[in-house]
């Protein structure tokens, strides 16, 4: 008992120096070359027979991971690839004009919004479903379903649609679900280092890594949680009067989907706060925006040329 004791206060220590040495370079620009170094010197320390020392270093080497900076490069890539698993269970919808149309609006509330375009701007794809809901990735990917939009009523309740997944891009949800899961996996790793060698449990380290993949998973079959939507509408508002659309109209394409609800419990009403409450959150926000000219009826004909039916 006492051996085995001594192994597990080894492994701490080795973990502890790890990510002190980890903290003390994530900031500078050799993270990632501190990354390689952790991991490549835990595989020559387990290779040697020091077994503690050598999990222990991989584990800083996680640590050290999860404190690079996602650069908007990354930020692309990483929402292509939870775009594709968006992909993996919807078809997207065939309809170029409708599409062409969608990404006008986007592109007029990008160009109006304080913040800067994602690394290769947005993109807004149709998903064909009848499914009520609507997707955001980090890096500019946009989905709307054709049952979303059939809810709609005109240009500015669109623009809300889209003005509330490029809030969630600007708020940067995607990445923070992503860079949870980072340091989850850090976590992991930390304590698989110290439980394996204590009680040689390879099946219950591979279990806790397994939970590291099913964050990704979670997100995007569960949505972002409730405050993070509310947040989202929040900025939708800034976002839509920036652009000269009028914000009351985020209550009318509420209105809408409170209607559409019914009794359902799929798509959007699965994963965000109930339409009663949104539209509490955006009356509280919409009386701290200043009044602006009603100028929806210019935007009445687009509106029936363009959209989907």
């Amino acid at each position: 008992m006492k051996k085995i004791t001594a192994r597990i206060r080894s492994g701490i220590i080795a973990f502890a120096v790890a990510l002190s040495v980890a903290s003390a370079f994530s900031s500078c620009a050799t993270s990632e070359g501190l990354t390689n170094l952790l991991s490549s010197v835990g595989d020559v320390a387990s290779a040697a027979g020091y077994g503690t020392a050598g999990a222990a270093l991989s584990a800083g080497a996680a640590v050290s991971k999860a404190m690079e900076e996602i650069t908007p490069e990354n930020e692309y890539y990483i929402g292509r690839a939870v775009a594709a698993t968006i992909l993996s269970n919807y078809k997207v919808c065939s309809a170029p004009i409708s599409e062409a149309y969608l990404n006008k609006i986007c592109g007029t509330l990008s160009l109006n919004s304080e913040k800067s375009e994602p690394y290769n701007g947005y993109h807004v794809k149709i998903l064909d479903t009848d499914e009520v809901n609507a997707f955001a990735t980090s890096g500019g990917h946009i989905f709307v379903t054709r049952g979303l939009i059939s809810c709609t009523e005109s240009e500015d309740a669109l623009a809300a649609v889209i003005a509330h997944e490029m809030s969630h891009i600007q708020l940067q949800h995607s990445l923070k679900a992503i860079k949870t899961s980072r340091w989850t996996a850090a976590g992991i790793s930390a304590t698989s280092a110290v439980v394996s060698v204590a009680q040689n449990d390879a099946e219950l380290a591979s279990t806790m890594n397994d939970m590291v993949g099913d964050v990704i998973t979670d997100m995007v079959n569960n949505g972002y949680s409730k405050s993070q939507e509310l947040d989202a509408d929040a900025l939708a508002l800034t976002l839509m009067a920036d652009a000269g659309y009028n914000p009351s109209a985020m209550l009318d394409m509420l209105a809408q989907l409170k209607n559409a609800q019914g009794s359902s419990s799929s798509g959007m009403y699965k994963t965000h706060p109930s339409p009663d409450q949104r539209i509490k959150n955006v009356n509280s926000a919409l009386r701290k925006l200043s009044a602006a000219d009603d100028t929806a009826q210019f935007r009445t004909e687009r509106f029936s040329a363009n959209r989907l039916r």
